[in-house]
């Protein structure tokens, strides 16, 4: 059941690129920024878990990367922008919304995007949070042997239903085997996903092809209060990488979502969206 916690979808023009954005509650409670990973748009933060959030009294904000949903694309292959490009574009989005700072949570390779903006802007983080990424230090357990072969082959990006599944087939893959897999909710969102996607081609690959610039920064020197989030199940980052991210952070904490994969499934929201709510209200200032 939703309660009609969303404000409506936005563009807005920031650093030369046109970003949609969602929020979520009252803008005069404090602000979750949530930023998703590789090749993921805005939708993969559900609406439903967005609006849990904003129950709790926060400010929920969710956005397309470039690249993703209705935001900026470039041609396939050819990301006109880098890594600290999608860091500068959720500064950009707070500067937009009038928000001076936010809780930031970070999926998947949008890590990387937290590690910047926690080390290089934190007088605009109240606090981080860090689901199901890694520090890509050497020694690490790669992804699983039975997540990589069970990846299928690209699709062609004009099937509609050919993306639907490689990308349903994808998230199964990522789930890493998790018994809260849900297919047919997942469908349902991908199937959302891909039609509200200004180009599937583009989507599929820009995010792997970008310079990942700036993602060399220290996650010793992040100072803003953190919590670590990562699934036992996860293939493509074991749990190793979550603990050593958590090692990694100075005082940061650290919850272990029982059978999650790569993923937040929904019937661990009542474990992680307290979590994350009484992070955010310690890391208030």
């Amino acid at each position: 059941m939703t309660d009609h916690l969303s404000n409506g979808e936005k563009l807005f023009p920031i650093n030369g690129a046109e970003l949609c954005v969602e929020t979520f509650g009252n803008s005069a409670t404090p602000a979750v920024l949530l930023i998703d990973g590789a090749s993921a748009s805005m939708l993969w933060w559900e609406t439903e878990l967005c609006e849990r959030i904003a129950r709790g009294g926060r400010f929920v904000i969710r956005y397309d990367n470039r690249d993703t949903g209705r935001s900026t694309s470039y041609p396939p292959g050819q990301p006109g922008y880098a890594f600290t490009d999608l860091a500068g574009d959720a500064l950009g989005i707070l500067d937009a919304l009038r928000v001076e700072r936010a809780h930031v949570v970070c999926r998947s390779m949008s890590g990387g995007i937290g590690l910047i903006l926690g080390v290089d802007h934190p007088d605009r983080v109240e606090s981080l949070a860090f689901v199901s990424t890694s520090t890509g230090e050497d020694g690490l357990p790669p992804s699983s042997a039975e997540f990589m072969s069970t990846i299928p082959d690209s699709p062609d990006p004009a099937d509609p239903g050919a993306v639907v599944d490689y990308v349903v087939a994808s998230a199964k893959a990522c789930s890493g085997g998790s018994p809260y897999f849900d297919e047919t909710a997942t469908r349902v969102l991908v199937e959302r996903d891909v039609a509200r996607t200004r180009d599937m081609a583009a989507t599929l690959v820009n995010h792997y092809a970008m310079s990942f610039d700036g993602s060399s920064r220290d996650f010793a020197s992040v100072k803003a209060p953190t919590l670590v989030v990562h699934g036992d199940h996860d293939p493509v980052c074991p749990l190793p990488h979550g603990q050593a991210m958590h090692e990694a952070i100075p005082g940061a904490g650290l919850l272990i979502l029982e059978g999650a994969g790569h993923d937040l499934p929904k019937p661990l929201w009542d474990t992680f969206v307290p979590a994350l709510l009484e992070h955010t209200e310690r890391g208030r200032r």
